[in-house]
């Protein structure tokens, strides 16, 4: 069926069928922590990742910790991305960490995503966080990273698109 798609939509549409052709792809959760009520970008990026061939499981607002790794666990996920728009995104980094590790999930890739002073950055790559965005981050950077992180997973892979 022709759509009349842009040239950019039709490469966009090439590169999604190149990748869903491809290798298998990892499940990812993607969270919104705490009382941030603003979910957009985590619904934009959930979008991208299954356009991309990915299983997204969204798990909505107002999320703990607990809660999220829960989703985790039970998912079999081997990615996590959290949102955090609230300015709790140390202390929530830090407790689901240490609830994955508790849960010996402590393998599980870390994308934190949201308005994050660059000051923190490095304080929560040093946690253990795989990958930070800020607002304005590119989609297909975003993907690219979620490409990267799950190349390097085996025996946690589902077939692809």
């Amino acid at each position: 069926m022709d759509f009349n798609l842009s040239p950019e939509q039709e490469s966009y549409r090439d590169g999604v069928r190149a990748v869903c052709a491809s290798a298998p792809r990892a499940r990812v959760v993607i969270a919104k922590p705490g009382l941030d009520g603003h979910d957009r970008g985590a619904k934009v990026i959930s979008r991208a990742l299954r356009d991309a061939g990915y299983e997204v499981i969204y798990t909505g607002l107002h999320q703990t910790p607990e809660q999220i790794v829960a989703t985790v666990i039970a998912e079999d996920a081997p990615i996590l991305g959290l949102s955090v728009l609230s300015g709790a995104h140390l202390t929530i980094v830090e407790r689901v960490i240490e609830l994955l590790a508790r849960e010996g999930a402590q393998d599980v890739r870390i994308l934190v995503g949201g308005i994050i002073p660059d000051a923190d950055v490095a304080a929560l790559q040093a946690m253990g966080v795989d990958a930070v965005f800020t607002p304005g981050a590119d989609i297909h950077w975003i993907v690219a990273t979620v490409d990267r992180l799950s190349a390097t997973l085996t025996d946690v892979m589902e077939a692809a698109c």
